[in-house]
């Protein structure tokens, strides 16, 4: 069983930065990081493979958003130029597999999520 625990999220204004962390219990593989916004759907915001370090982002938060993990340290979400629009309930993900994934549905454990709000 793995128990994921999100945190670091909070209220940051336009351009600001956050970044936020997934403590994991259990044995992980490839990781990821969605969100989901009031009356959205889930959507898909960036993967790795800790192992190759392989990644993939969302066009939306391409070169703004970096996702890391390694043996080391938890995954993380280091997220700069913040927009009204990254405003959502951030969870972190993992499944059974070390390749990434962009859906949702193949994945087997989430966290509670955490919200970030970007606003004046």
């Amino acid at each position: 069983q793995v128990q994921l625990v999100e945190s670091g999220g909070g209220l940051v204004q336009p351009g600001g930065s956050l970044t936020l962390s997934c403590a994991a219990s259990g044995r992980t593989f490839s990781m990821g990081w969605f969100r989901q916004a009031p009356g959205k759907e889930r959507e898909f915001v960036a993967a790795i493979n800790p192992i190759s370090g392989t990644t993939a982002y969302a066009d939306s938060v391409k070169g703004r958003f970096t996702i890391s993990k390694d043996a080391k340290k938890p995954l993380s979400l280091q997220m700069t130029s913040l927009k009204p629009e990254d405003t959502a309930m951030y969870y972190c993900a993992t499944r059974s597999l070390w390749a990434i994934s962009i859906l949702a549905k193949s994945y087997n454990y989430w966290g509670q999520g955490t919200q970030v709000t970007v606003s004046t």
